[in-house]
């Protein structure tokens, strides 16, 4: 269950009030065009106020679901958690605790910086989300590296592992695991518990997916965000350094660590289906002027699944969108321009298409 948030000390209610160009309308035709999708829940939160809530499917708000790549998003805000308590240093080279790397000179230069953007180049290896390889961690440290660190952007679950290793190996001193770091630094502030975190034969846990969590503990993620990294009364993790998760690579600009950025938004920048691209081998994907909608705000970050599972914080808004669903075909540019007014309403033909 979900406790501590603020806008919540009068109960969840629904505000139908125009905010900016963010409405009832607008979210009604959003929510038309996400069920026509396989849509399955729809929130949306501005200025600390639920203004819509639904459930497809008689689904009630405590209805969880896969969240899948969401997961990355808690793991790399435990990094700057422990950053903060001097457990590690985000530009640390990876072969100082992770000692089998010393002798090994294609990843001398890895730092725990490039492991969260998926820089490292080390290849995905989806197997990892399985139950095949009993010891994720001792599987992902013995890969080589295919790619100098820097210069490409392989998105999947190993280089997640690798630093998985590093953590746990650092947090040994403290007597702590890597589920109960995160736990004690970032979920429990949040007010979430009882995650799953598909541990393998030996313990380890998969940082690239598996929670389940309802869109109003998702929802958790972005008011921390736009709280610059306080929670209630509490500050989770220091500000600036949660603004280290919102800057892009020059492998992938529209991708820091953990979440996906719309900063490259312009006129002459391409719409990209971030799932579609993903799904083609990473030599051959394309990253570079591109971005998640042209019409949204630049400062919009998004916490990305499979299936097209969403959060959507734009800062500048003050404002959260929870979409989750099942597989199915969806457009992040489209649905963004919906729900904030971009697109003409065009009563249930907007869910066309």
């Amino acid at each position: 269950m979900i406790c501590g948030l603020v806008f919540l000390a009068a109960g969840w209610f629904v505000l139908t009030p125009l905010y900016g160009d963010v409405s009832e309308a607008t979210c009604t035709a959003a929510e038309k065009y996400s069920v026509s999708h396989r849509g399955l829940s729809l929130l949306v939160i501005q200025d600390g106020h639920v203004i819509y809530e639904r459930y497809s499917d008689g689904d009630s708000q405590d209805r969880v679901a896969s969240i899948f790549s969401g997961t990355k998003g808690f793991w790399c805000l435990a990094a700057i958690a422990a950053q903060q308590d001097g457990i590690l240093d985000l530009d640390e080279p990876v072969k100082d605790t992770i000692t089998e790397w010393a002798d090994e000179p294609d990843k001398k230069n890895i730092t725990i910086r490039n492991l969260l953007s998926f820089t490292a180049g080390i290849e995905p290896v989806f197997a990892l989300h399985g139950k095949r390889i009993p010891d994720r961690n001792r599987y992902s440290i013995a890969l080589r590296a295919v790619e100098p660190p820097g210069e490409s952007f392989m998105y999947g679950p190993s280089e997640l592992q690798i630093f998985s290793e590093v953590l746990r190996r650092k947090l040994l001193r403290r007597h702590l695991t890597p589920q109960e770091y995160l736990q004690r630094r970032i979920l429990s502030p949040l007010g979430i518990y009882g995650v799953d975190f598909r541990e393998d034969a030996v313990g380890n846990p998969l940082l690239a997916s598996g929670f389940k969590l309802s869109a109003r503990e998702w929802a958790q993620i972005g008011i921390l965000i736009l709280n610059e990294g306080k929670y209630g009364r509490r500050q989770v993790v220091p500000s600036g350094m949660l603004a280290e998760l919102f800057h892009g690579s020059s492998a992938n600009p529209i991708f820091g660590m953990g979440f996906w950025l719309n900063r490259t938004a312009s006129d002459d920048a391409s719409e990209v289906d971030v799932e579609k691209m993903l799904d083609i081998p990473w030599q051959r994907q394309y990253w570079h002027h591109v971005c998640l909608c042209r019409d949204a705000p630049r400062d919009l970050i998004a916490a990305i699944g499979s299936g097209y599972q969403r959060v959507f914080v734009i800062p500048s808004m003050d404002l959260i969108i929870v979409r989750q669903g099942r597989d199915g075909p969806f457009s992040d540019a489209r649905f963004l321009r919906i729900i904030l007014g971009k697109e003409k309403l065009r009563g249930s033909r907007l869910a066309e298409g």
